[in-house]
């Protein structure tokens, strides 16, 4: 619900506030051109186009603002949310400003927004209906949405078992498509899936086995050398001559510093470390004796060798570059062969269940498709009704729902729905938006608000100038209407009539004034005694009339009775 608009150097309008309430408010005035602003304000606040020409001469800008109540969950709270502003108290505040340069910003939720959010979240929270507006019920997904509501309890447990069903079949229906579509793509990556694999295991690698082979490559291929420079190392060590005299001299100095053992622990150590060095000396020509005994010289293997570790260098090409990548292609291509190969099969499960979702389909889509016939009939006849109350007596609506005979399931089902409309007993039906005047459609749309009003999902509804060409009695239903529709909405209203106007809750008034340099204007709400000298001069021209306010007493009696 709208509760707070504030209105600062906008056109004529100097500064101005109006507290909105629920209920049904009305906006009155000498002229249209003040009340046009606020129903103007209220198009910026929705994202219109800015204009230049609404901020006063003088002044550097405009500024609109709004306080309006969201209900939780709306997905208002989550555009304006995700745009970093704040929802407070279940209330957001909108913003608009227009600077005299022309440049203009829209904030919501204290955050700058582009204006098109403006739009998105005040699409469900408000619908205008103006003689130049787009009005909502004029776009075709809006119509069968308001056709649906108005169809009820029975229809609305039709459209949620037709839903999910629905949907399973779009998504069987787009994974055959994508597999049937495939299939030589499957075919060639699958030949190439198995060639590879089939490579990968004739020569069947080890981990790490590439650098093993190398290192044993590299023994073979220098065996000969390798033995005898064990050989000469070995006999050098083990010989006589100078050798065998180092032998004997580290053999002396060992048993040297063992007698002074146990003094001193520095020379202890350098003791054992002599010692040691007797024994390595020992062990090393022992170890190179039996290094060069153990040196293979294999011809054969080394040929094995080299052939195994090209062969692992050609699955690295091409599957590499390391072993480790090889191994975990391979172990990937396994597991998408697998998939592949089992395409076929779950194109046969697929093929199976779209068998069975197709009818299901088409069953439920039918039962939603007799449900809306069924209410179209209904709501036509009950918006007839209404608008022949509203000075349209030989005026018809009428709520169309064609099948096609090979129609394809939606999203909503199979139908097409298009409101039809013939202002005239003399003319054919038109299109909604083809069929209606201004003025016409302007009462079409109060009474298929009316109608839907108890089904209606937007909070607050704006009428501007809806009673354009009609008067007397007509002008009476209007105000009716509105006050009825008031009961489930917040209804605001601009309006030239006093018939009308009598039957607001809350009455603002558009005064102008004129100081010969700029003219101003001022919004203020009314009250009792006020309310009857607005109404006595919409009806005669003169507040201070006797008979103008007898009279506007006389409808506001009618009203509140």
């Amino acid at each position: 619900m709208w509760q707070h608009l504030r209105l600062s150097s906008l056109g004529v309008i100097d500064s101005a506030e109006l507290e909105l309430s629920s209920g049904f408010t009305v906006i009155t005035g000498e002229t249209g051109a003040g009340k046009t602003m606020v129903v103007t304000a209220l198009g910026l606040l929705r994202g219109d186009r800015a204009d230049l020409g609404l901020v006063r001469q003088g002044a550097d800008q405009a500024r609109v603002e709004a306080s309006i109540g969201v209900p939780p969950g709306a997905a208002a709270v989550a555009a304006v949310e995700e745009a970093g502003g704040r929802i407070d108290d279940d209330v957001v505040i909108l913003g608009r400003v227009l600077s005299s340069q022309g440049r203009s910003r829209a904030l919501a939720g204290g955050a700058t927004v582009p204006a098109a959010l403006l739009a998105e979240v005040t699409d469900e929270l408000v619908a205008v209906h103006g003689q130049s507006d787009q009005h909502r019920l004029l776009r075709s997904a809006e119509q069968r949405a308001a056709l649906d509501r108005f169809a009820g309890a029975e229809f609305l447990a039709a459209s949620e078992a037709y839903e999910p069903v629905y949907r399973r079949w779009r998504v069987v229906e787009r994974t055959l498509n994508e597999l049937r579509t495939h299939a030589q793509e499957r075919a060639r990556e699958l030949d190439v899936l198995r060639f590879g694999l089939d490579e990968i295991e004739q020569v069947a690698p080890e981990p790490r086995e590439d650098e093993t082979l190398k290192a044993e490559e590299s023994r073979l291929a220098h065996s000969e050398s390798l033995a005898r420079a064990a050989d000469e190392a070995q006999r050098a060590l083990a010989g006589d001559g100078d050798l065998q005299a180092a032998r004997t001299k580290i053999a002396e100095a060992s048993n040297a510093l063992r007698e002074s053992a146990g003094h001193d622990p520095a020379l202890d150590t350098l003791g054992e470390r002599v010692h040691e060095l007797g024994i390595l000396l020992d062990d090393v020509a022992t170890e190179l004796a039996g290094y060069s005994a153990g040196v293979e010289l294999d011809p054969q293997r080394l040929a094995d060798v080299q052939e195994r570790r090209a062969a692992l260098s050609g699955l690295q090409r091409k599957y590499g570059p390391t072993l480790d990548d090889v191994m975990a292609w391979a172990e990937k291509s396994s597991s998408r062969l697998n998939e592949l190969s089992n395409d076929d099969a779950s194109i046969e499960e697929l093929e199976a269940e779209q068998a069975a979702l197709v009818p299901e389909t088409m069953r439920l889509a039918t039962v939603m498709s007799t449900l809306r016939k069924e209410a179209a009939a209904r709501l036509s006849g009950l918006v007839d009704t209404e608008i022949a109350q509203l000075s349209m007596p030989s005026a018809r609506l009428v709520v169309q729902v064609t099948t096609a005979d090979d129609a394809v399931p939606g999203a909503h089902g199979i139908d097409e729905v298009e409101f039809q409309f013939a202002a005239n007993s003399g003319t054919g039906l038109r299109p909604l938006h083809k069929g209606a005047s201004g003025g016409e459609l302007s009462r079409l749309m109060l009474a298929l608000e009316v109608v839907l009003a108890d089904r209606t999902t937007v909070p607050t509804l704006v009428f501007d100038e809806v009673d354009a060409g009609i008067g007397g009695k007509a002008a009476v239903e209007v105000g009716r209407r509105l006050a009825r529709l008031a009961e489930h909405a917040q209804v605001i209203a601009v309006t030239h009539l006093p018939q009308v106007a009598a039957f607001a809750h809350h009455h603002f008034v558009v005064t102008k004034a004129d100081d010969g340099t700029i003219t101003s204007s001022s919004v203020v709400e009314l009250g009792d005694d006020s309310r009857v000298d607005e109404l006595a001069r919409m009806l005669a021209g003169q507040e201070d009339s006797a008979a103008a306010q007898a009279h506007a007493r006389e409808l506001l009696d009618l009203a509140r009775g």
